[in-house]
């Protein structure tokens, strides 16, 4: 193993870059879909939601290409599970969620469907290009869609976004500063996603652990830094659509874009493990699965919904810990997903579905959304 500090300048430098690089990335691009009068709704739940997905898809593609599908995997599955349980965990704790935007609650079902479209295809143990394909030619028509729908949101709503998106510039000048904003982004994607793909592989082979499991820990929680900004600083700002729609946004990214591309470049397409088929992929789809009754229920989430997701977080990541120290562990958690996890997350959502339909009758016809001091 190269030097420990070496590698843990690579880590870090990578880090550091990656955040940059997606900073960098939004800002340009948001400006530009701007100046060509994109609405600022969809600005904010495609342009800077994806944008903040900038690190995974570096560092997804860069491990594909270099022949590390289990890092790949596991950063994008490992995001998708800390957005939800980490990043609206603490959003909703530092201020309840409200959403009022429909879009962003149509969008959940496809966030699920998305999730259940990559178990079906790992089911095979690879994701060839084809699956690559079919995986990013529905995020083009998710981006359509959204363009069309996004004209029937209230003022309101589109008034938030528009808070968050830079204004566009008004000259060739300004144009061409936001060109070498996106290309220096892009140089700094590149660069932070090759330097911590090679210290994260160095870390795992050291340490004697999977690149599945780096990339479901260190790998995805720091590539989701930005999310945790974004959303963060949305909820402390009151933009409770913001904080939510760019969690929702960046999973559906994260497994169209990030996945789709990385099985595309890959030169023999991306193996996908046993465990992470057998245990963190059905994780990751009944975390999707837990938002439905969360945004059904007027779309709001509570501060308790917040504390349960962060404590769901919490013993996530100890489960992974406990596989790795102790073989054993792989079948429990594969008997505790398939013969627990599910049969429970059903029945949370049939009483979930059930008990917001009572509430809707007795509601007159005029539902009500909740409020922050409700909570």
């Amino acid at each position: 193993m190269p030097s420990t500090l070496i590698v843990a300048g690579e880590i870090v430098s990578g880090f550091v870059l990656l955040v940059m690089g997606g900073e960098l990335l939004v800002r340009g691009a948001a400006a530009l879909a701007a100046a060509v009068r994109i609405s600022p709704l969809v600005i904010g739940l495609t342009v800077v939601a994806f944008g903040t997905s900038a690190p995974e898809l570096g560092v997804s593609l860069v491990s594909a290409y270099a022949g590390a599908p289990d890092l790949a995997i596991g950063n994008v599955v490992g995001s998708n599970i800390c957005n939800v349980l980490l990043i609206l965990g603490l959003s909703a704790l530092i201020c309840p969620l409200v959403v009022s935007s429909q879009l962003i609650r149509l969008d959940v079902p496809l966030m699920v469907l998305a999730s259940l479209a990559l178990w079906g295809f790992a089911r095979d143990g690879q994701l060839g290009r084809i699956d690559g394909m079919i995986l990013f030619t529905a995020l083009l028509i998710y981006i359509v869609v959204s363009v069309r729908k996004s004209r029937n949101e209230s003022p309101a709503i589109v008034a938030e976004f528009a808070d968050e998106v830079p204004p566009p510039p008004q000259t060739w000048k300004g144009i061409l500063v936001q060109l070498v904003l996106i290309g220096s982004g892009l140089v700094c994607l590149g660069l932070g996603a090759d330097w911590l793909v090679r210290g994260s592989v160095a870390v795992a082979r050291y340490l004697g652990v999977s690149e599945l499991i780096i990339g479901l820990t260190i790998v995805a929680i720091g590539t989701s830094l930005p999310e945790v900004v974004t959303s963060v600083v949305a909820s402390i700002r009151g933009q409770r659509d913001i904080a939510v729609g760019n969690v929702v946004g960046s999973n559906m990214f994260n497994i169209m874009c990030v996945l789709g591309l990385s099985a595309i470049v890959a030169p023999h397409g991306m193996p996908v493990s046993a465990d992470a088929l057998a245990f963190d992929i059905p994780v990751a789809v009944l975390v999707a699965l837990v938002c439905l009754p969360i945004f059904f229920s007027w779309g709001s989430i509570s501060r308790i919904e917040g504390l349960l997701l962060l404590a769901y977080f919490v013993v996530y990541i100890a489960l992974l810990v406990l596989s790795e120290t102790d073989p054993l562990w792989h079948a429990r958690l594969t008997s505790v997903v398939l013969w627990g996890a599910f049969p429970l997350t059903g029945v949370f959502l049939v009483v979930a579905v059930w008990d917001t339909m009572r509430t809707r009758r007795g509601a007159t016809g005029q539902p009500q959304q909740q409020t922050p001091e409700n909570d």
